[in-house]
């Protein structure tokens, strides 16, 4: 018997697409300062989604006592050598403190010393407890009056229609339902893209890695498939971690201010630089030149200092406490030794994701993008997250007026009356996305397994797109090998087929990443330069050069990647969309 999808029509002011840090901060702003009806799509549960799943035991994104958020931004500035958006990076900066206290009221707990102050770790972050923080969000959300969270409803397009969004089509991963959302502004707020590249943990340990596996780059694909302007995909990420842990190093370097050394034991950061891309091409190259094992000098801290560091790591990387336990050996008795992991796509460290404006307005008419999705302000760590989150959602008040009910009600009847998809293009969207589904669901002679392709791209992307295979190298020859396989896995993903809505969810994923994967590779070729070492490596052009000293953003047209250079924002400037 052949499986048929049920259609549910839903309805929304504001549809929410994803339901972490951004997303739920989002719907908190939008309720507590407007009537505006909100719908969270989460492919997951909100209590436990998106990157704050297991707790951080630092906020990295304050300004604390003595520093000011213009301080902030040339730490960003500096830190991308000058790819940034400073508009962006601005308006981030100057609501950090804000939602701090905002999640302190909450309940999240934030160290204090004996006068009060919150506990600094460094000139940008203070100490907090935070293994509950996602829980304390979703909390805060789900007391919320007019707004409804659906868990595990995975959206797998937008509606977009003349460069104007009007909603996305989702699914339900339990059921055998489709879903048809129409709504009047969305916010994407789905995180970055994990999974494109070779593992440091491969086979059946593949998810075990420094980002959310499930973070598949969904948001970015919806969009590059829309035709929305994307921004500095070559700007990658690639974290610096503990061996075989994937547990962060920056609880050790900044707690214990632990110094990076070799094997020879020479401290090797003054040689290479601090940025964070080169602590991790000094790594990667005292690797190559035979200096390593590179290593977290810890030995000799002070003893006090290992309960310390277990309990931190015990709160959001608990791998790395049990290995320290396993192994009989403190921190302060052995050296923690440090490897990079494969490169990500990912906004709130680097400056990938959305073309933005200040209100965090894409470039399709209706859709905002906040927290990892949206491009141009890295660094921006859970707090710029839920700073965007809020600007997006103040932003979309304002344009639909949400304070004033009255008013509301004739700007939606305004809307209402302007609305460019008729009810007879609904019904041949819904049938046409209805087909596609069921197709897949029936599908009875599948050639390749999602698993399968899914190596097979990452494969590709290590070998010829800079991953740890490379050491994260590539030139322009590889990158068009690349291109041309990974396209040929596209035309691959036809063959796929999925015996229930859960298998069908990992099929859209692949698809997600494989968009994002061709979108990575144009923008690498495009920056024919080596601005960041180890982020983007490119062999054939191993300088840095002025004449790339702009933004390198992308745009899809009829299924081809057109690249557009745009001029930088300085710091008194300010980028608005023109039409």
């Amino acid at each position: 018997m052949k499986t048929e999808v049920d259609i549910k029509h839903l309805k929304t002011d504001v549809l929410i697409i994803g339901g972490g840090t951004a997303g739920c901060y989002a719907a908190i702003t939008l309720r507590e300062n407007s009537d505006l009806s909100v719908l969270i799509a989460e492919k997951a549960n909100i209590k436990r989604s998106g990157c704050l799943a297991a707790g951080v035991n630092a906020i990295n994104a304050y300004i604390v006592k003595g520093r000011k958020p213009e301080d902030y931004v040339e730490y960003a500035k500096k830190d991308a050598e000058g790819i940034v958006r400073e508009d962006l990076l601005l308006t981030m900066s100057q609501g950090l403190n804000k939602v701090t206290k905002k999640l302190e009221d909450l309940g999240l707990v934030i160290l204090k010393d004996e006068n009060g102050e919150y506990v600094a770790r460094g000139n940008r972050n203070i100490k907090i407890n935070g293994e509950n923080i996602k829980p304390i969000l979703a909390d805060a959300v789900k007391k919320l009056n007019g707004v409804t969270a659906y868990n595990h409803m995975n959206v797998i397009d937008y509606v977009v229609k003349d460069n104007k969004i009007y909603g996305a089509f989702a699914i339900d991963v339990n059921k055998d339902v489709l879903y048809f959302i129409e709504a009047k502004k969305v916010i994407c707020a789905t995180g970055g893209a994990a999974g494109l590249y070779k593992p440091n943990n491969p086979g059946f340990s593949r998810h075990k890695m420094w980002y959310p596996p499930f973070n598949t780059g969904a948001g970015y694909a919806m969009g590059i498939r829309a035709g929305a302007e994307m921004t500095t995909f070559e700007m990658r990420f690639i974290a610096l971690r503990c061996k075989d842990t994937i547990a962060p190093t920056g609880t050790i370097a900044q707690g214990v201010l632990a110094k990076q050394i070799n094997s020879k034991g020479e401290v090797y950061e003054s040689k290479y630089g601090i940025t964070t891309s080169e602590r991790l091409y000094g790594t990667v190259r005292e690797n190559i030149e035979g200096r390593g094992p590179c290593y977290l000098k810890t030995q000799g801290i002070k003893e006090e200092l290992n309960d310390e560091l277990k309990k931190a790591y015990l709160n959001m990387a608990p791998s790395q406490t049990l290995k320290w336990i396993e192994s009989g050996k403190n921190p302060s008795e052995e050296n923690v030794e440090i490897e990079g992991t494969e490169p990500y796509i990912v906004g709130g460290h680097t400056a990938s994701g959305y073309w933005v404006d200040t209100n965090r307005k894409t470039t399709i008419h209706g859709l905002y993008a906040a927290g990892d999705v949206a491009g141009g302000c890295p660094q921006k760590y859970v707090t710029g997250a839920l700073v965007e989150g809020e600007i997006a959602a103040l932003s979309i008040i304002h344009d639909l007026d949400g304070k004033n009910k009255t008013n509301l009600e004739v700007n939606n009847l305004k809307i209402k009356n302007e609305a460019e998809i008729k009810d007879h293009e609904k019904e041949l969207l819904i049938k046409e996305k209805k087909y596609e589904i069921e197709s897949i669901l029936n599908e009875e002679n599948e050639s390749f397994t999602v698993e399968e392709l899914e190596e097979a791209m990452q494969k590709i992307m290590d070998s010829y797109a800079g991953g740890i295979g490379s050491n994260y190298q590539y030139n322009e020859r590889q990158l068009h090998m690349a291109d041309e396989k990974i396209r040929n896995l596209i035309s691959l993903t036809s063959h796929l087929a999925a015996k229930d809505m859960h298998e069908l969810m990992f099929i859209y994923e692949l698809k997600e990443r494989l968009t994002v994967c061709l979108s990575v590779i144009a923008h690498l070729k495009a920056r024919k330069e080596t601005r960041w070492h180890s982020f983007a490596e490119n062999l054939d052009y191993p300088e840095k050069s002025d004449v790339y000293l702009k933004y390198v953003n992308s745009k899809a047209v009829d299924g081809k990647i057109q690249i557009i250079f745009r001029e930088l924002v300085g710091g008194k400037e300010k980028y608005e969309h023109k039409d």
